[in-house]
Protein backbone atom coordinates (compact mmCIF):
# COMPACT_ATOMS: atom_id res chain seq x y z
CA UNK A 1 0.00 0.00 0.00
CA UNK A 2 1.54 3.11 -0.70
CA UNK A 3 2.65 5.86 1.99
CA UNK A 4 -0.13 8.22 1.28
CA UNK A 5 -2.67 5.99 0.82
CA UNK A 6 -6.10 6.30 2.87
CA UNK A 7 -6.44 4.64 5.70
CA UNK A 8 -8.94 1.77 6.65
CA UNK A 9 -9.55 2.45 10.87
CA UNK A 10 -12.81 1.40 11.94
CA UNK A 11 -14.21 2.36 16.24
CA UNK A 12 -15.36 -0.13 17.98
CA UNK A 13 -16.44 -0.32 21.90
CA UNK A 14 -14.80 -3.54 23.35
CA UNK A 15 -18.65 -4.66 24.48
CA UNK A 16 -19.71 -4.56 20.48
CA UNK A 17 -19.91 -8.30 19.04
CA UNK A 18 -16.60 -8.09 16.66
CA UNK A 19 -17.63 -8.78 12.81
CA UNK A 20 -15.60 -9.95 10.08
CA UNK A 21 -15.47 -6.49 8.93
CA UNK A 22 -13.55 -5.46 11.70
CA UNK A 23 -10.53 -6.44 10.21
CA UNK A 24 -7.59 -5.99 12.78
CA UNK A 25 -8.85 -5.61 15.79
CA UNK A 26 -6.26 -3.45 18.48
CA UNK A 27 -7.14 -2.52 21.98
CA UNK A 28 -6.15 1.05 22.75
CA UNK A 29 -6.76 1.30 26.16
CA UNK A 30 -4.20 1.01 29.13
CA UNK A 31 -6.71 -0.95 31.45
CA UNK A 32 -8.38 -4.00 30.11
CA UNK A 33 -12.09 -3.35 29.51
CA UNK A 34 -14.70 -4.23 32.80
CA UNK A 35 -16.16 -7.44 32.75
CA UNK A 36 -15.35 -8.56 29.56
CA UNK A 37 -13.35 -11.72 28.52
CA UNK A 38 -10.54 -12.20 25.80
CA UNK A 39 -13.09 -14.68 24.50
CA UNK A 40 -15.30 -12.41 24.16
CA UNK A 41 -13.66 -9.58 22.91
CA UNK A 42 -11.47 -11.24 20.24
CA UNK A 43 -8.65 -8.76 20.02
CA UNK A 44 -5.67 -9.31 17.55
CA UNK A 45 -3.13 -6.73 19.42
CA UNK A 46 -3.26 -4.79 22.80
CA UNK A 47 -1.11 -1.68 21.94
CA UNK A 48 -1.18 -0.22 25.62
CA UNK A 49 1.84 2.53 24.55
CA UNK A 50 -0.82 4.21 22.43
CA UNK A 51 -3.47 5.06 25.31
CA UNK A 52 -3.21 8.07 27.04
CA UNK A 53 -1.38 8.38 30.59
CA UNK A 54 -3.02 7.88 33.52
CA UNK A 55 -2.76 11.46 34.20
CA UNK A 56 -4.08 12.91 31.52
CA UNK A 57 -7.03 9.79 31.05
CA UNK A 58 -8.12 11.00 34.82
CA UNK A 59 -7.35 14.84 33.82
CA UNK A 60 -10.07 14.69 30.79
CA UNK A 61 -12.25 12.11 32.84
CA UNK A 62 -14.25 11.91 29.29
CA UNK A 63 -15.25 15.77 29.78
CA UNK A 64 -16.80 16.94 26.34
CA UNK A 65 -16.12 20.62 27.10
CA UNK A 66 -11.72 19.58 27.79
CA UNK A 67 -12.07 17.70 24.12
CA UNK A 68 -9.97 19.70 22.11
CA UNK A 69 -7.50 20.18 25.24
CA UNK A 70 -6.98 16.57 25.46
CA UNK A 71 -6.44 16.22 22.00
CA UNK A 72 -3.53 18.64 22.19
CA UNK A 73 -1.81 16.63 24.95
CA UNK A 74 -2.83 13.68 23.63
CA UNK A 75 -0.66 14.02 20.21
CA UNK A 76 1.56 15.53 22.19
CA UNK A 77 2.20 12.69 24.17
CA UNK A 78 1.80 10.12 21.51
CA UNK A 79 4.86 12.08 19.26
CA UNK A 80 7.00 10.75 22.25
CA UNK A 81 6.08 6.95 21.34
CA UNK A 82 6.96 6.83 17.85
CA UNK A 83 7.66 3.14 18.05
CA UNK A 84 4.07 2.24 19.19
CA UNK A 85 2.81 4.54 16.49
CA UNK A 86 4.80 2.79 13.83
CA UNK A 87 3.63 -0.72 14.73
CA UNK A 88 -0.39 0.73 14.19
CA UNK A 89 0.09 2.46 11.07
CA UNK A 90 1.98 -0.73 9.87
CA UNK A 91 -1.37 -2.63 10.57
CA UNK A 92 -3.33 -0.01 9.48
CA UNK A 93 -1.48 -0.36 6.18
CA UNK A 94 -1.95 -3.64 5.58
CA UNK A 95 -5.88 -3.83 5.76
CA UNK A 96 -8.86 -2.68 7.69
CA UNK A 97 -7.76 -2.11 11.81
CA UNK A 98 -10.46 -1.55 14.21
CA UNK A 99 -9.34 0.03 17.10
CA UNK A 100 -11.05 -1.13 20.17
CA UNK A 101 -11.81 0.71 23.35
CA UNK A 102 -13.98 0.17 26.76
CA UNK A 103 -15.47 4.34 27.37
CA UNK A 104 -19.43 4.87 26.56
CA UNK A 105 -18.63 7.99 25.01
CA UNK A 106 -18.09 6.77 21.77
CA UNK A 107 -17.73 10.60 20.35
CA UNK A 108 -14.51 11.85 23.17
CA UNK A 109 -13.00 9.27 23.69
CA UNK A 110 -8.81 8.26 22.94
CA UNK A 111 -9.65 5.51 20.32
CA UNK A 112 -11.41 8.50 18.31
CA UNK A 113 -8.84 10.82 18.76
CA UNK A 114 -5.74 8.26 18.03
CA UNK A 115 -7.67 7.44 14.52
CA UNK A 116 -7.66 11.10 14.08
CA UNK A 117 -3.74 11.43 14.37
CA UNK A 118 -3.44 7.88 12.26
CA UNK A 119 -4.82 9.53 9.74
CA UNK A 120 -3.36 12.77 9.68
CA UNK A 121 0.51 11.05 10.38
CA UNK A 122 -0.56 8.21 7.40
CA UNK A 123 1.94 9.63 4.56
CA UNK A 124 4.75 9.45 7.18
Amino acid sequence: MPRNARLKVNLKRAYEAPARSDGQRVLVDRVWPRGITKEEILIDDWVKDVAPSTALRKWFNHEPPKWNEFKRRYFQELEERPDALKRLLAKARAGTMTLVFGAKDTAHNNAMALKEYLERHAGT
